[in-house]
Order: structure tokens, then C-alpha cells, then sequence
């Protein structure tokens, strides 16, 4: 008897008491008592995040199918990192019109096929952040002027990597930006399985997104 295919599942443990330590620019830390199995309770701090969209922009016009990758400065790691092009969703904005912007803004091009890759928590042990990494082909350069770029933008490096390179990085330990690491491999395993039109529509339900 073969058993069901693996599936995460709710199940909101109850929350006696709840409040925000801090609040900033982006997120907030919230701080929960838990209870926990075995009659206890416990505190556990939440990265509250509004949640964000990734784009695996691929060339796959030629023999050797190629990413769009941007080098870009983190503060946090004070490391630059070779990253695909992503940003934070706007309130009430849906995650492909989020995706469509950020790849206007940091890369000046558009996509004409859009498809969800994958769906993914980037630290669930910490934070309520959701990413939404869409795949976009067949893409141009987009009209118009391009926006000015600031902060750490304005710094920015654009460059086509072959998947391969790619997926070499990440499991060489050279590559550690988790949505090049989940999209280059996840990319790899469609490419080398059920194909690209296995995907799901871009437009397809995302439960997960953070409230």
C-alpha cells in the first residue's frame, strides 16, 4: 500500500497571549506565549513580514539554458550575493503584479510567459515570511526610460549565468541567496523531469501568503 504524497498541514497551536515588541520600516517582532506539548508554554518571537516575489527569468533559446541573475549588496550578511531579481509585495498587491514590477524596476525588461515554480517559507522557524518565485520567459526590453535606482540598487550588477554555472555555485557552497538556491535547483528538476508546461499558471491560488 503506497502512502500519500507529503503535504503540509494547518495546525495553529493556541496563543495565550500575543504583542508587538517592535516595529519598523518593513517588519515588526511579535511575541507569542505558546502552548506546548506536555501542559507547557512558551515565548516564541515572529519576523511578522508582508511577504515577497521572486522571478527565475530563463534564456532557453539556446542549447544551454541560461538565468538572469543580480549581484547585489546585504547588509544584514555585509555580503554581496548573486541573487534572482525580487522585491516585497505592496499591500492588496498580488504577487505577479509585484513580479512583473520588481523585474521592470531592477532588470528594465518584461516577460511575455509567466508560470509559478515554486512556493516557499524563507525562515519559518522565525518568521511568517512567504516568497513566491514565479519562472518568466521570453522576455525584451521594456519601454521607456528606466528608474533611477537608489540604496543598494544603485549598485547592482545584471548578469545571464548558464543553469548549470548556476546550480555548480549552489552546491559548490559558492551561492547562499536561498531563492537562487531553491530556484536553480527546482529548475534543474523540471528541466531534467516533467518539463516546463508542468508548472502551474501564474495566476494560480497562493494560500500561504502572509495575512
Amino acid at each position: 500500500m503506497s502512502e500519500s504524497p507529503l503535504q503540509d498541514t494547518d495546525d495553529a497551536w493556541k496563543v495565550f497571549d500575543s504583542s508587538i515588541g517592535f516595529t519598523g520600516g518593513v517588519v515588526s517582532i511579535r511575541v507569542d506565549e505558546v502552548a506546548m506539548p506536555g501542559s507547557l508554554v512558551a515565548k516564541r518571537d515572529v519576523l511578522v513580514h508582508p511577504g515577497s516575489a521572486g522571478i527565475l527569468v530563463l534564456d532557453d533559446t539556446g542549447q544551454r539554458p541560461k538565468v538572469l541573475t543580480v549581484r547585489q549588496y546585504r547588509h544584514p550578511v555585509q555580503r554581496r550575493l548573486w541573487e534572482l531579481p525580487a522585491g516585497l509585495l505592496d499591500e492588496n498587491e498580488s504577487a505577479l503584479a509585484a513580479a512583473k514590477r520588481e523585474l521592470e524596476e531592477e532588470a528594465h525588461v518584461q516577460a511575455r510567459d509567466w508560470r509559478v515554480l515554486l512556493d516557499a517559507y524563507t525562515s519559518p522557524g522565525i518568521s511568517d515570511e512567504a516568497v513566491r518565485i514565479y519562472l518568466a520567459r521570453d522576455v525584451r526590453p521594456s519601454d521607456g526610460e528606466r528608474r533611477a535606482a537608489v540604496h543598494e540598487e544603485a549598485d547592482m550588477e545584471l548578469r545571464w549565468v548558464e543553469l548549470a554555472d548556476l546550480v555548480k555555485g549552489v552546491l559548490g557552497g559558492r551561492l547562499h541567496n536561498p531563492l537562487v538556491v531553491m530556484g536553480a535547483l527546482a529548475l534543474r528538476a523540471v528541466l531534467d523531469g516533467p518539463g516546463i508546461g508542468s508548472l502551474r499558471p501564474a495566476t494560480s491560488p497562493w494560500r500561504d501568503r502572509p495575512a
